[in-house]
């Protein structure tokens, strides 16, 4: 065998040692990271974190799950990146917030409330049920967030309001109360009927 031949013989040797190295190196790596994962997520063990990310195979932001200055917050994401689902809580309670296309959801409960809300992309609300201390109330509202019907019951009874565009009450159905001119307050029972005009008038009655 000359030179020529036992050199290259010997070349062809390291390459293949630097491969099973770099195998065996990448394999050890496995291994360890295996071990660490299992330590770290064992039956009973305990996780600490500020914040943990979650990415798609593409490297896209999924999920995120931190904590802010108002407390825990669990946010999930669409393949555009946009927050389609927030959940969170805070000093005023939990909130959660779904969010897709045009629809967005809003559940919030405190300690004297809690609601639902149903707004449009432009987060003008469309419609919404609020319970509290007073009692429920159910309010619709039009393509600018403006109030356009309320349905309320208080401990008195319940009242049906219907409102014009530019939030006069124009109909009122149940109980019910108006001041005359002089001052007097005058109540009406549950089965009364009102109907107003833009000035807020009444101009019609049932029972008169």
């Amino acid at each position: 065998m000359t030179i020529e031949e036992r050199l290259e013989k010997l070349e062809k040797e390291l390459i293949r040692g630097r491969r099973f190295n770099r195998w065996l190196l990448a394999g050890l790596g496995l291994v360890i990271v295996a071990w660490i994962v299992g330590w770290a997520f064992r039956p009973g063990r305990e996780v600490s974190a500020r914040r943990f990310i979650l990415e798609d195979n593409n490297g896209k932001l999924r999920a995120t799950l931190q904590l802010d200055k108002d407390g825990p917050r669990l946010r999930l994401y669409d393949e555009n990146g946009k927050t389609c689902a927030d959940l969170g809580g805070s000093e005023d309670g939990p909130g959660l917030i779904l969010n897709h296309g045009n629809n967005i959801t809003t559940l919030t409960v405190g300690e004297d409330m809690m609601g639902l809300i149903l707004a449009n992309t432009n987060a003008n609300p469309r419609a919404s049920l609020l319970v509290g201390k007073d009692g429920p109330e159910f309010r619709l509202y039009d393509e600018n967030g403006k109030t356009r019907a309320v349905l309320v019951v208080t401990k008195d009874g319940p009242i049906l309001g219907l409102y014009d565009k530019n939030g006069k009450t124009r109909a009122t159905l149940g109980i019910n109360q108006t001041t005359t001119p002089d001052g007097k307050v005058i109540i009406y029972p549950e089965s009364s009927l009102l109907l107003s005009d833009p000035n807020g008038k009444v101009i019609w009655m049932a029972p008169p």
